[in-house]
């Protein structure tokens, strides 16, 4: 992974110093709220319901063992002991004191780390594959691109105060595991006739208020040229984004408003005088950032593993974690892990200071003392000898990090929502609980196969809702909590927005909605056909009628379609 040289130390020390004397500055009273406002946003610190909120930064979701103890640390000394990683891979402590904020950035720098950008009208982190690296179908590996944009956006003076916030995605491979198409600029690694690297960019994606998929912008950038046309794209956006309208300001409006063919248009006639500039990257500088993203020193295995294999027939219960939580690795005899942070009766995303040490100490024990953090709120661990994967399990269950639900329906995607924001309409988070609850039959989720179900407490769709299968947006009524219901959206490549069904719901009539939806997909579905496939193919409106409870009855149905 990525190693700070002595500009990069010099450069977040520098920005602690500054920001703890703003702040002893705003609490005698020489900065206002309005002056300290943007202050702290630079340093992904926010005023919500009951008390700040800091966003720390992980660049693309990448963390060394060393890293998460020390967030472990900082969650237990600085916040109540539990911390929330969000679907932008970073993490988030929802209880910490506004003067003690300085000290929680002072020992993220002593470990190579800030909060820096990730709040605030700028680029904002960068995500990425959480299998980047290992994946079978990746083009090329995305963190040495992913590093390279960081470097660069990071203290960007020019991009510093944009018209709104920028969320940029760069992916890996065809499979797009970075939903590039909902990011305001994406990056797919593509190949193009003459076997070259290069990059299909993309524009103008994003959800919140006004949902909208991005479109191509180019089919093919050569990588020389990704700092170049990328200061074209946002300087095209500074100047035309608008900023007398928070609700208009993304640049996914500014596409819409121009059309892609005259935004492509404008964007290369600013291309044309940076282009073979300054900035265009070298195979020297490439080199340089990909050789600390080098391969690990993998054992020569054999591609199956005899006690893997055996544990799997013996042991019911970690073959249906191994079938949900293992994946394949590009290399023999090794799989990646993903740790579930969705048990019953836990908040999605959320884990304890002793649940992040236990991780690292997994990290380090079975793999590289690495980690990755994902979109879908879980933690990876990409490089485990499958020989060790029983082992693995044994120690994760224990620690409450091996529910096998990972891509079912209990593997919930959710914001902090009421509890927490400031922003939210609903509470996110009891919801998701009475769902883990209604569906708290393993074997029962399972037979269901992929469905992913995405809670957002509010129109700026933290929780993804609109890119779920199942998507549910908080909204308050006067004074009660109701949920609109969205079916039909997908993320990766098959991106789709999921359209909203009818009117909402009362909060607590949501879980017996679900289950109908559930129980109408049971009823259509064919051999081992996907509830969004399903879905697909009849269209929304048996599903549609279930989730109001005006459904036919079961074995009405079943004749309905057989008919």
């Amino acid at each position: 992974m990525y190693r700070y040289n002595d500009i990069d130390r010099l450069l977040v020390r520098q920005r602690v110093t500054q920001f703890r004397d703003q702040t002893r500055r705003h609490l005698a009273g020489e900065l206002s709220v309005d002056e300290f406002r943007p202050l702290r946003l630079q340093n992904g610190l926010y005023i919500q319901r009951h008390a700040p909120m800091l966003r720390l930064a992980i660049p693309y979701g990448l963390l060394s063992s060393k890293q998460l103890r020390t967030l472990a640390s900082v969650t237990r000394t600085f916040d109540r002991g539990s911390a929330h990683f969000s679907t932008r891979q970073n993490l988030q402590l929802n209880w910490p004191e506004l003067a003690r904020v300085p000290d929680i950035l002072e020992e993220l720098a002593n470990v190579e780390m800030h909060a820096i950008q990730t709040s605030g009208n700028c680029i904002r982190n960068i995500t990425t594959d959480p299998l980047a690296g290992v994946a079978l179908q990746e083009v090329s590996d995305p963190r040495p691109w992913a590093e390279i944009l960081r470097q660069w956006s990071t203290f960007h003076p020019e991009f510093a105060y944009l018209p709104r916030k920028f969320k940029i995605a760069v992916s890996g491979g065809p499979d797009d595991a970075a939903n590039v198409r909902i990011h305001d600029l994406g990056l797919q690694l593509v190949k193009n006739a003459e076997g070259e690297v290069g990059f299909r960019v993309w524009v103008g994606g994003g959800l919140g208020r006004t949902p909208i998929l991005a479109k191509v912008l180019r089919e093919f950038l050569p990588w020389p040229h990704l700092l170049t046309y990328f200061d074209a794209v946002l300087r095209l956006y500074n100047l035309h984004g608008r900023r007398d309208d928070m609700y208009k300001a993304r640049i996914k409006i500014l596409v819409q408003s121009l059309g892609i063919e005259e935004f492509a248009h404008q964007v290369e006639a600013e291309w044309a005088h940076l282009k073979d500039g300054p900035a265009t990257l070298t195979e020297a500088e490439v080199a340089r950032v990909a050789a600390h993203f080098a391969p690990p020193e993998y054992e020569t295995l054999p591609k199956l593993d005899a006690g893997f294999e055996s544990a799997k027939r013996h042991d019911a219960e970690f073959a249906a974690w191994a079938a949900r939580n293992v994946h394949e690795h590009r290399v023999p005899g090794y799989a990646a892990v993903t740790l579930s942070l969705k048990a019953t009766g836990h908040a999605p995303g959320d884990a304890t200071s002793e649940q992040m040490e236990i991780v690292a100490d997994l990290a380090e024990r079975f793999g590289f003392a690495e980690i990755r953090t994902t979109v879908q709120q879980n933690l990876v661990l990409p490089d485990i000898r499958k020989r060790d994967l029983f082992s693995l399990w044994q120690a994760a269950r224990a620690a409450g990090l091996a529910t096998p639900n990972v891509g079912l329906l209990t593997d919930i995607v959710a914001c902090p929502g009421g509890d927490y924001c400031s922003l939210a309409n609903a509470k996110s988070l009891p919801l998701a609980a009475a769902l883990q609850q209604r569906f708290s039959d393993r074997a029962q989720v399972a037979d269901l196969g992929e469905i992913k179900l995405n809670i957002s407490g509010c129109v700026n769709a933290c929780g993804h809702h609109h890119v779920g299968h199942i998507g549910l947006l908080g909204v308050d009524k006067q004074g009660e909590e109701h949920y609109q219901i969205t079916l039909g959206g997908a993320w990766g490549i098959e991106a789709a927005l999921g359209k909203v069904i009818g009117p909402a719901v009362l909060a607590e009539e949501v879980p017996q909605a679900i289950e109908w939806i559930v129980d109408n997909y049971r009823v259509y579905r064919r051999p081992h056909e996907r509830f969004i496939d399903t879905l697909k193919r009849i269209g929304t409106e048996s599903f549609r009628d279930a989730a109001y409870g005006n459904a036919e009855s079961g074995q009405d149905a079943k004749e309905i379609s057989n008919g």
